[in-house]
């Protein structure tokens, strides 16, 4: 059975997210817990007296298998674009329907250094 990573809109008037660290790699099981952080700009979307950038993090709620990652450290992408594609096993072909969404839960976070935003000038 395949499932799908997609962005959540984690806050209402969010148009997009930076993908910061990702904890996961094709090929490889996939724990519950952390998969990926993010960031959120909301100055994209209005001036602010101060920067408006929140951090993410999205848990997994059950175990499965990468088959395919869509984006990496750096990139931009909108709520509800796919971002991986995962199985219940490890030999399933990754080009069946997909059946369900993965099972997640979103957590702010705060900025560390080992987000992509850290080794950018």
């Amino acid at each position: 059975m395949l499932y799908e990573l997609l962005l959540p809109k984690i806050i209402s008037n969010m148009t997009k997210a930076r993908i910061e660290t990702v904890y996961m790699a094709e090929g490889e099981e996939v724990k519950t817990g952390k998969l990926l952080d993010l960031s959120i700009n909301l100055g994209d979307v209005a001036s602010q007296n101060c920067p408006p950038i929140s951090y993410y993090r999205l848990v997994t709620r059950e175990k499965a298998h990468l088959q395919k990652l869509i984006v990496a450290g750096g990139e931009t992408c909108a709520p509800g674009a796919r971002i991986a594609v995962l199985s219940d096993a490890p030999d399933d072909d990754a080009s069946q329907t997909i059946a369900r969404p993965l099972r997640l839960t979103v957590a702010a976070i705060l900025w560390h250094p080992q987000m992509w935003s850290a080794s950018q000038p």
